[in-house]
C-alpha cells in the first residue's frame, strides 16, 4: 500500500466542549432573564391613572410646591394666580403662576390644590370668589 505522505487528515470536524455549550446557554439565559426583569422593573414604574366622569385620578401624587417669584403687579386691578402642578401626557407638569384681572365683581382667587381619597389623588380647579 502506498503511504499518502506522513500527514493523517481526519474527516470528522472537531467538536466543542461541552462546558463551552453549557457557558453560551447560560449567558443567553442570563440576558434573557436581565430583560425580561428590565421590562418588568418599567411596567411597574408606569403611573397609572383612574378616571371617573369629570375627574382624572392619579396614583402618586405631585411633587412639591414650587417656590415663585412673584413679579410687581402690572396694574391696579390684577391678582396674582399662583402656579401649580398640573397632570399632563401621563406626568406633572407645572403651570407657572401669572398676574390676571378678575372676571366681573370678583377680586379674590382661591387656590386649586391636589385631593386625595381611595382612588388616588385628583385636581380641584381654583376659582374666584
Amino acid at each position: 500500500m502506498a503511504s499518502s505522505g506522513g500527514v493523517s487528515q481526519s474527516a470528522e470536524p472537531s467538536k466543542p466542549d461541552i462546558t463551552e455549550i453549557g457557558m453560551n446557554t447560560l449567558l443567553r439565559l442570563r440576558l434573557i432573564g436581565s430583560l425580561l426583569a428590565a421590562g418588568a422593573l418599567g411596567a411597574c414604574y408606569h403611573t397609572h391613572t383612574y378616571s371617573a366622569p369629570g375627574v382624572v385620578y392619579v396614583r402618586t401624587g405631585p411633587p412639591a410646591e414650587r417656590v415663585e417669584v412673584i413679579s410687581t403687579s402690572p396694574g391696579t386691578n390684577y391678582v396674582w394666580v399662583g402656579g401649580h402642578w398640573a397632570w399632563v401626557n401621563n406626568d406633572y407638569s407645572w403651570i407657572p403662576g401669572s398676574w390676571v384681572v378678575p372676571t366681573a365683581s370678583f377680586t379674590a382667587w382661591v387656590p386649586g390644590h391636589w385631593a386625595h381619597d381611595n382612588h388616588g389623588w385628583y385636581w380641584i380647579d381654583g376659582h374666584w370668589r
